[in-house]
C-alpha cells in the first residue's frame, strides 16, 4: 500500500472519537468471524448498531458521528452500503493488512 494511503488511514484514526467508532465496528466483525456465519467478513448491520450505540454512549451530536463514519469510509477503513433502511458495514481487510505490515 502506498504511503499516501497509509497516511490517510492514520490521520483518520488519530481522532479519538473516530478510533472509538472504528473499534466498535471492528470488534463486531471479530465476533461474527468467530461464529463462522455467512457474513464472517462483514458486520451485517454493524454500522447501524454502532451508530445507535455511539449516539447513546458518546457525548457528541449525531451529525458529528455521521461525519466520523464518512471519514473512516474516505480513509478506506470501512465500506458501508445501504440496503433498505439498514447499513451493511465491513472493515476493509486490505487496510488492516496494510497497517499490520507497516507496524511489523
Amino acid at each position: 500500500m502506498k504511503l499516501s494511503n497509509l497516511s490517510r488511514i492514520f490521520k483518520a484514526l488519530s481522532n479519538e472519537q473516530r478510533l472509538q467508532l472504528f473499534l466498535m465496528i471492528y470488534e463486531g466483525c471479530l465476533t461474527k468471524t468467530k461464529s463462522k456465519t455467512k457474513e464472517s467478513s462483514c458486520c451485517g448491520g454493524a454500522m447501524e448498531k454502532a451508530f445507535t450505540t455511539a449516539c447513546g454512549c458518546m457525548d457528541i451530536s449525531r451529525s458529528t458521528i455521521s461525519h466520523h463514519f464518512k471519514e473512516l469510509q474516505d480513509a478506506g477503513l470501512i465500506k458501508a452500503t445501504r440496503k433498505g433502511q439498514t447499513y451493511i458495514c465491513e472493515v476493509k481487510e486490505d487496510a488492516i493488512k496494510a497497517i499490520r505490515e507497516f507496524v511489523k
